[in-house]
């Protein structure tokens, strides 16, 4: 592996950190195709190159040395029967290997596409409802209204998050009650801290 090796460490040394237009979760990442414009010309600078194929319900990446043919390679196995919202199986099995294609590559060869979310030191939030923000502050402001107060708020809470679960395609009850428990265990949100866990779950597909 000496050729493929030395090969990979002149590639690594000229490769600079790709984040830049992508974002989610909080944070910044470069797609496939923005990875493949920088080092497509760097890989064939110093002869190498790589594939991809499919093998089974497992996706190969392979490094390679075009002048040795020595080569690595990795796989990982492809999640199957996942389901997101406003997606059909195929067009979760084609995000879901393209997600894989992203970071596979980006390990093997060593590359830096993200921004590091926990470089300050702390959890990355998702939004919250102005409902659930307005409770909290409530709570922290010492505010001695619960009982009907706290009602009116968590009925806010749970308009807000059907509308925002029409807004993300769920149009029918039961695949408003399915997303629920999915993230709760149960289909109703009957508290303060439901309505905050179903709105950051909403935050997070969004």
């Amino acid at each position: 592996m000496k050729e493929l090796y030395k090969a990979l460490a002149a590639f690594q040394a000229e490769v600079p950190n790709i984040y830049k237009n992508s974002t989610g979760y909080g944070y910044k990442f470069s797609d496939l195709g923005e990875i493949n414009d920088i080092i497509k010309p760097l890989l064939t600078k110093n002869g190498l190159g790589y594939v991809q194929p499919l093998d089974g319900e497992s996706l190969k990446t392979i490094i390679f040395h075009v002048e040795s043919g020595e080569s690595i390679e990795s796989s990982v196995l492809i999640p199957q029967h996942v389901q997101l919202a406003k997606m059909n199986e195929f067009q979760v099995l084609g995000s879901a290997i393209t997600y894989l294609r992203r970071y596979s590559l980006s390990s093997m060869l060593g590359l830096i596409t993200d921004e590091d979310a926990d470089a300050a030191g702390e959890q990355v939030k998702p939004k919250a409802t102005k409902e659930v923000r307005n409770r909290t502050e409530e709570s922290k402001a010492g505010s001695s209204a619960m009982g009907e107060d706290e009602n009116d708020v968590l009925a806010r809470a749970k308009k807000a998050i059907n509308t925002e679960l029409v807004n993300q395609g769920y149009l029918q009850v039961d695949s408003k009650q399915a997303f629920i428990k999915k993230v709760l265990g149960k289909t109703s949100i009957d508290t303060i801290s439901d309505a905050e866990l179903v709105d950051d779950q909403l935050a997070n597909e969004a």
